[in-house]
């Protein structure tokens, strides 16, 4: 039967992530590991990662980065305690000459001695600290995976990988942006401060309900829509890089590590 996301709230890391690594549960992760950093993934051969590095380096909104690991090394020791890389992850997307091949929900038959995995902060992580405020966040609310558009914001390019930002957007009432804009500027690892309010044509979004990953989500009355750089962001520039093979998490999908949620620098939470 698995794991269901309720029966997930409340348990810490490393709990959420024995229920993953068993296949127990394979769905988006907002709103679990409370206190702790969540982290987009991406996997590539040891040939593309110092441009992808570059990338990172030169776009730290959306892609702030949180952890490498050594090469061929699964283990993503600085991120937690015993996290494997290749299980603890809900879901991945496998790009092969930088198209979408499949989703899977485990990579170890994919894995091989010249990866190394990255990971970078991730914008759930500050959603507790926004709903312990009292705002309330739809897609939490209602058990979906917050939406995600491109952009028409480009990127900074490095190597072979380039293109547009991706941004989440979360409805705000329009009375609590500055308060919510205050707090995520706290969490510089989650992608910190939001990078556009209001019109989604003026950053080339056309359609709010549509979005390009995750689900449609409401703006009600009284609210506006918030954007924030959004770690998928690498997942476009995988798409222009066309490597051969390149692994990253299914949007939404995340790798919940031990690191402090409000962390300037990763640090492993102690266990429990």
């Amino acid at each position: 039967m698995g794991t269901t996301y309720l029966e997930l709230k409340g348990l810490s890391a490393a709990q959420v992530r024995a229920a993953i690594r068993s296949g127990d549960y394979a769905g988006h992760t907002a709103g679990l590991g409370a206190g702790c950093l969540q982290a987009n993934v991406v996997i590539m051969p040891e040939a593309h990662a110092l441009d992808f590095m570059r990338f990172c380096q030169r776009n730290p909104k959306p892609c702030p980065l949180t952890g490498v690991s050594d090469t061929g090394n699964p283990m993503m020791q600085t991120m937690g305690h015993d996290i494997d890389i290749r299980r603890d992850v809900p879901a991945y997307n496998i790009y092969r000459d930088g198209a979408l091949s499949e989703s899977v929900t485990d990579i170890a038959s994919l894995w091989q001695e010249d990866m190394v995995a990255f990971a970078l902060g991730c914008s759930f992580t500050f959603e507790h600290a926004v709903q312990a405020a009292g705002i309330s966040l739809w897609h939490i609310q209602n058990n979906t995976t917050v939406p995600m558009f491109r952009t028409s914001i480009d990127t900074v390019p490095a190597g072979r990988f380039s293109g547009p930002m991706v941004v989440s957007m979360r409805a705000i009432p329009e009375g609590r942006v500055d308060e919510v804009t205050r707090i995520s500027r706290l969490y510089p690892l989650a992608h910190g401060a939001p990078v556009h309010v209001g019109d989604p044509g003026k950053i080339g979004i056309a359609d709010i309900a549509r979005p390009d990953w995750g689900d449609p989500a409401p703006i009600g009355p009284g609210e506006v829509p918030v954007f924030w750089a959004c770690g998928v962001t690498p997942q476009v520039a995988v798409e222009t890089a066309k490597l051969p093979l390149c692994i990253t998490h299914k949007p939404g999908h995340m790798l919940i590590a031990d690191v402090a949620e409000d962390a300037e620098v990763p640090v492993i939470r102690p266990q429990k």
